[in-house]
């Protein structure tokens, strides 16, 4: 055993790549390391990669991206299961010599044809394992090991019920006649989930489970595998399931379930973090917390039984929570990254121009939910090439008046001695009252003609940092714009 089970609280995140790690998987991982970093204790990452078949290198190296994305680190991992099965056959011929396991030699159409004739039989129940070769005779069983029949070894499971305490849903109680005498080793010799999952928690120490509630079936079936093993039971918590808008369980109908999927989406990892931790849990109120201060407030007495429903426009607005609470240097990287995939990158911003990179994305955090809008909204201010919201030009700048007015405007900010956002407003304000009309004629005006679009941060910052030159090369094709829209339609 490489640690006490005395020493220190053990968890471990054990997930199978066959998939990309899902919201719920994920969920499953923060919950562990939470525990494990709230009691300091050890966070092990166990890779079950045992079925040949399904399992693939670059989904394992998926699953390890992202974790690492989403800022959780482990103690000790990733330990492969495909590199331990002597360990199973070990624990599986200790059971064999124990008498608490015997071979079974059913070939699976034999076990399907019994099963068929359990359920055509009058009153025919649920059909368990029949223990066929538990009660085959020693010639018999001779007889099969002479012909070299690939056999599977199954658990004898003892006349007794099983009573645990789960830390999330109480006491559970299982009558052992409910469970079948089920497979350890399968006929081409590699371990079923069950003895493999029980060996590795008993080596490393492993002092809580903490999964998804879809695992309660299985824990009966452990216990009894420890127990029978010789091992400490260690301590369970099943977790609520997410479910979908259907109020069924979340997959991949209802969209995007993929943790890497959400990054290239442009979530932050540190949102996602808080969104899955607290879909059960409350560390107090709702927001963003950092990844130790929500370890300090976890426990697992304080988890919600209820199943929590995937609320997509509340992850968006903890990532708009997130995005706005970080400063422009913590942005940079993942804005950049943004502008990089949308051909709008200049190396000049992390060069001479990085002030006024910085200052751009510190104006333009305030309203997005998502990295994704940053490379849309930046556009007007990194390149002429942006495109115009038909609804916009039709909306705002439609008023005859303003043939006249944008001229003049254009003017007062070419001679104005300081373009800054202080003397930008001065000016128009000073302009509207000039030509008699309301100051969100030319706010609006000027929106739409220096960014395109109806919406957009403090204008007056806007045009600052778009620039003197710029705001009146675009103020000035005002005609131009128009003519080129009205057929927006």
């Amino acid at each position: 055993m490489l640690y006490s089970r005395k020493s220190m609280i053990k968890v471990r995140f054990a997930p199978s790549p066959t998939g990309h790690l899902h919201i719920g998987a994920a969920r499953t991982a923060i919950y562990n390391w939470l525990f494990a970093r709230h009691h300091q204790g050890l966070f092990i990452l166990r890779i079950e990669d045992t079925d040949k078949e399904r399992s693939a290198q670059s989904l394992t190296e998926g699953i390890i991206e992202s974790l690492r994305w989403l800022g959780i680190n482990w103690d000790l991992g990733p330990i492969y299961q495909s590199q331990r099965l002597s360990l199973y056959q070990k624990a599986a011929d200790e059971l064999l010599q124990s008498g608490k396991a015997y071979y079974c030699y059913c070939l699976p159409h034999e076990i399907q044809a019994r099963k068929e004739k359990n359920a055509s039989s009058e009153g025919g129940e649920y059909w368990l394992y029949d223990r066929h070769c538990l009660y085959l005779s020693p010639e018999e069983r001779t007889r099969r090991e002479a012909e070299g029949l690939h056999r599977a070894i199954r658990f004898q499971v003892p006349g007794e019920d099983i009573h645990y305490t789960d830390l999330i849903l109480g006491d559970i109680a299982v009558k052992s006649d409910t469970l079948e005498d089920f497979v350890l080793m399968r006929r081409d010799g590699l371990p079923t989930y069950h003895l493999s999952v029980v060996v590795d928690d008993i080596e490393l120490g492993i002092s809580h489970i903490i999964r998804g509630a879809d695992h309660i079936s299985n824990t009966p079936k452990q216990i009894l595998l420890y127990r029978a093993l010789g091992a400490q039971v260690p301590t369970f918590a099943h977790q609520s399931l997410i479910l979908g808008p259907d109020k069924k369980k979340l997959s991949k109908r209802h969209g995007v379930t993929s943790v890497l999927q959400f990054k290239e989406d442009g979530f932050l990892p540190l949102a996602l973090f808080n969104y899955l931790a607290q879909m059960s849990w409350s560390p107090g109120e709702e927001g963003i917390y950092t990844r130790d201060e929500l370890a300090k407030k976890f426990g697992l007495d304080k988890r919600s039984r209820g199943h929590p429903v995937f609320d997509q426009k509340k992850l968006e607005w903890l990532n708009a929570q997130a995005i706005s609470r970080m400063s422009a240097d913590e942005l940079f990287p993942y804005v950049k990254t943004e502008l990089v995939g949308a051909n709008l990158w200049q190396d000049r911003l992390e060069d001479e121009d990085k002030q006024w990179f910085l200052n751009l994305i510190d104006l333009l955090k305030e309203r997005s939910h998502r990295l994704s809008e940053f490379a849309l909204r930046a556009q007007p201010f990194l390149s002429d090439n942006f495109p115009f919201e038909a609804e916009a030009v039709s909306k705002y700048l439609l008023d005859e008046r303003l043939e006249e007015i944008i001229p003049k405007f254009r003017q007062d900010l070419f001679e104005l001695e300081s373009f800054t956002a202080e003397e930008i407003e001065k000016c128009l304000r000073k302009r509207a009252e000039q030509e008699g009309v309301k100051a969100a004629l030319l706010i609006h005006a000027a929106r739409v003609l220096v960014l395109g679009t109806r919406v957009s941060p403090g204008i007056f910052a806007v045009l600052e940092l778009v620039g003197r030159v710029k705001t009146s090369e675009r103020l000035g094709r005002y005609t131009e714009v128009i003519s080129s829209n009205l057929n927006y339609s």
